[in-house]
């Protein structure tokens, strides 16, 4: 007997991984800038500061951006808890960190992405 083969696993952290690295690769695409940056993940940020448990951290100098799964995941206050608007959580704050790391404004860097809004 042979049995049926398994479905491929699909955690929450891999969907995670996947949301950064798409909206990553599309803002390298995008903006010649980022293209040597590396974009990290990591679970929690190693202090909290006063001003509260931030999501990412940008490392200008160092051409790194650190986001922080768990606070992205858990303190992000969906209207709606369902994948996409998870998605859009995320990938809304890799943009929003690259924006911090450009010092634009996170509307500039992909207005065809939102022309949905």
């Amino acid at each position: 007997m042979v049995r049926p083969p398994l479905p491929p696993l699909d955690t929450r952290i891999e969907r995670f991984d996947l949301a950064v690295g798409t909206a990553a690769e599309f803002l390298r695409s995008a903006w010649p800038e980022l293209r040597e940056v590396r974009f990290e993940i990591a679970d929690m940020p190693a202090a909290s500061d006063d001003d509260g448990i931030p999501r990412w951290r940008v490392l200008s100098a160092e051409k790194r951006i650190i986001l922080f799964r768990i606070p992205i995941e858990r303190l992000s206050h969906l209207h709606r808890n369902d994948d996409l608007h998870r998605r859009m959580t995320i990938e809304g704050s890799v943009f929003r960190a690259a924006a911090e790391y450009l010092d634009r404004d996170p509307w500039d860097l992909g207005p065809e992405r939102f022309r949905y809004f």
